[in-house]
């Protein structure tokens, strides 16, 4: 059996070369997608509660929405970046940063009592369980 050795044939090419083209092309697709937040959903007998991180996020540039048993956070970063005069960025990776999230609870929430407050960048959500209808008799007339 014999060896076949691994000749260059392209020496501008290397591996590092196509990694880096890689990982950027990866890098632009995905830096403009939400992140999903992670979060933590609880329940009790009367309302589920939906804690969310959003780390850097003002109260203002939060959404929620609440169709049916559908609960969705939409939130962005806003950060503009002050440079001294006369110095250049060197790297910015902290201008925008979008989060989504979209859960589907058991039961609906009734959106009129939902409760919403943002502190230390995380978000606490407390939704009320909608009441279920009750079955009732129905008289003939």
């Amino acid at each position: 059996m014999s060896l076949i050795l691994h000749s260059r044939a392209f020496p501008l090419l290397s591996t590092r070369t196509f990694d880096r083209g890689f990982e950027r092309l990866v890098n632009n697709l995905v830096d403009n997608a939400p992140v999903a937040p992670r979060i933590n959903v609880s329940e009790t007998d009367a309302a589920y509660q939906v804690e969310a991180d959003l780390p850097g996020v003002a109260k203002e540039d939060v959404k929620i929405s609440v169709d049916g048993k559908r609960v969705s956070i939409e939130a962005e970063t806003k950060r503009e970046t002050e440079k001294p005069e006369g110095s250049k960025a060197l790297l910015t990776e902290r201008v925008v940063q979008k989060f989504a999230r979209s859960i589907v609870l058991p039961q609906e929430v009734n959106s009129e009592a939902a409760v919403a407050k943002l502190e230390n960048g995380v978000l606490t959500l407390t939704l009320p369980k909608k009441a279920e209808d009750q079955p009732k008799q129905i008289a003939i007339q």
